[in-house]
């Protein structure tokens, strides 16, 4: 039975911090865009010291500056020759391979409270409503002016430097992912934050009463501007997930949205000479990865049984180093 292999395994003194998570399902791609921070929201002192876990920004010159084949030239083996007046690196062709891309990038703050659990009565297509345990986490962005840029130097070298950019719009997309594994492989089951109306008001009651707490389709529509010095403002979110399978040990929540930073590859033999450009090529964006785990069981369900970081001698399930409690990634 379940709760007898947990009870085996857990080691039930364990102390580790509380969390939540969560966001995204709907974007208000249309929406008119509307001034952040309209009302006033808590202050970080507003809650209990250890009570919001704030996560500064991550801007990399690796985000800035890489380097990358051009298939969509290099497919064209009548651009390759051989060039008598000048050197043939020169040519379009050679300079087509790892040509060097430089974007400005930017990445804002997230802070969030801890990964909790309401149970609230959802209405069903069917007319009923149905008594469900929603996981959710409230959340704050914050645009605090981190971004680079970069440029190339005439001898040959790269650099990057500060550049803030005044206004961003966070759309949030939030996805709380299994990491359990099941004879030896892992369990495919993601869940994407879903906007539940009936449980807005009892979470933004229990968890912020002062200030507007925004779904996420809500809260693509704020502009988020550069709040500097003492100001921590910035705009509450909250993100829900419905129906998580109860079993869940070992999970992560991504976080896409924090930065503009993204990657690329173009597959060998993706593109073929004729193709639109872009044929094949798999894009991955850079998106925070927060950490948690449960030593309870599928029975009674309760928020204090989870955990911030990965779990004790598990932590190639989240494919991290022990201990880590978050990190960035692309994907």
């Amino acid at each position: 039975m379940r709760s007898d292999r947990r009870s085996r395994f857990w080691p039930l003194g364990c102390a580790a911090l509380l969390l939540v998570g969560g966001t995204s399902a709907a974007h208000a791609q249309q929406a008119t865009p509307v001034a952040a921070n309209a009302a006033p929201a808590p202050a970080p002192g507003d809650f209990a010291p250890g009570v919001l876990t704030t996560i500064p920004p991550s801007v990399d010159r690796e985000d800035v500056i890489s380097s990358h084949d051009v298939p969509e030239i290099l497919a064209d083996k009548s651009l390759e020759w051989t060039p008598s007046s000048t050197t043939k690196s020169r040519t379009l062709f050679e300079m087509a391979k790892d040509a060097v891309f430089i974007n400005d990038v930017w990445c804002l703050e997230f802070a969030f409270k801890p990964l909790r659990m309401i149970e609230v009565d959802v209405p069903q297509p069917s007319g009923r409503v149905q008594r469900k345990n929603i996981w959710y986490m409230v959340y704050r962005v914050r645009n605090t002016g981190a971004g680079l840029t970069g440029k190339a130097n005439d001898d040959g070298t790269f650099e990057t430097a500060a550049k803030s950019t005044d206004e961003i719009r966070f759309v949030p997309e939030l996805v709380l992912a299994s990491n359990d594994r099941s004879a030896g492989q892992r369990v495919r089951k993601a869940y994407l934050d879903r906007i539940v109306p009936a449980a807005l008001g009892p979470i933004q009651q229990r968890e912020l009463p002062r200030g507007e707490l925004f779904n996420s389709a809500e809260l693509a529509t704020q502009l988020l501007k550069i709040e500097g010095g003492r100001t921590q403002q910035g705009v509450w979110g909250v993100a829900m997930w419905e129906d998580v399978d109860p079993q869940i040990d070992f999970f992560s929540i991504y976080v896409r949205g924090l930065s503009n930073g993204l990657a690329w590859t173009d597959p060998p033999g993706a593109l073929k000479l004729g193709d639109p450009p872009g044929t094949g090529r798999k894009f991955t964006y850079k998106t925070l990865q927060l950490n948690f785990w449960r030593p309870g069981d599928d029975i009674g369900q309760t928020e204090r049984e989870i955990r911030f970081g990965t779990a004790p001698q598990r932590a190639d399930f989240y494919d991290s180093g022990e201990g880590v409690a978050y990190r960035w990634v692309y994907r």
